[in-house]
């Protein structure tokens, strides 16, 4: 069945959304990180997955491919993701952004051949980053707890309650070919770990304690993006 894995995936993440939530519903004091023994275990693993299989995959990715393909690549994924970036910021009621995006989609899906290249931006349209996660943050609810989740990384509670309907509503999962879907999943993943491939050298160089360091900037640019770029100077709560 196509939609089984995608069922899969949205049942475990709402399964720990209940957990996190049960768990650590507040995070007073200002301590975003009541979990942090359980964080740096799940981080471990996720950098051990990371070390050993997809940054191999993705350095060879990089390697292989030419820009050009790589960016086409990018652009394709970027124009999918596109739909519901516009339908989030319709939902924060950004309708003048949210039509944008969703121009972009139509432009870019006709004269940039199914998205491959990126003719709105040269056109002026401009490219949003939008999600669940930042919908809820703007109907404010609060961040909660940071949390690393398997696979995924680091999010907070709030954000992780936004992943079950960004992978809910992903199109890819939806693909009724197993492997094609399974195909595009593949490449999307080895392609977006590749375009992180010069943030290592800087986090290597940078970061005394990598979990914190990954969760500092993590926190920081999550709540940028909430705000647009104007997020108030008080820690306060989102």
């Amino acid at each position: 069945m196509k939609t089984s894995f995608v069922h899969m995936k949205i049942s475990v993440l709402l399964l720990l959304t209940a957990l996190l939530t049960t768990g650590c519903a507040s995070s007073a004091g200002g301590n975003k990180d009541p979990l942090e023994g359980f964080n740096r275990a799940i981080f471990a693993f996720n950098d051990g997955v990371d070390r050993v299989i997809l940054k191999p995959v993705a350095t060879g990715y990089d390697a292989v491919l030419p820009t050009p393909v790589r960016k086409g690549v990018t652009n394709f994924f970027g124009n999918i993701a596109d739909v519901f970036i516009g339908i989030n910021n319709l939902l924060q009621g950004k309708v003048s952004d949210g039509a944008g995006d969703l121009g972009r989609v139509a432009v870019n899906s006709t004269l940039g051949l199914l998205g491959v290249f990126d003719v709105a931006s040269n056109m002026g349209i401009e490219k949003h980053e939008e999600d669940f996660g930042q919908t809820f943050g703007r109907w404010g609810a609060d961040s909660g707890a940071f949390v690393v989740v398997p696979f995924f990384g680091p999010r907070t509670v709030r954000d992780t309650a936004g992943l079950v309907l960004d992978v809910a509503t992903d199109p890819v999962g939806y693909v009724d070919h197993v492997p094609t879907r399974n195909t595009m999943a593949g490449v999307r993943l080895v392609n977006d770990r590749a375009n992180l491939l010069p943030a290592d050298k800087v986090i290597a160089e940078a970061a005394l304690d990598k979990y914190s360091y990954i969760r500092d900037a993590y926190l920081q640019r999550r709540r940028s993006l909430i705000y647009d770029g104007n997020a108030p100077r008080e820690a306060e709560s989102e």
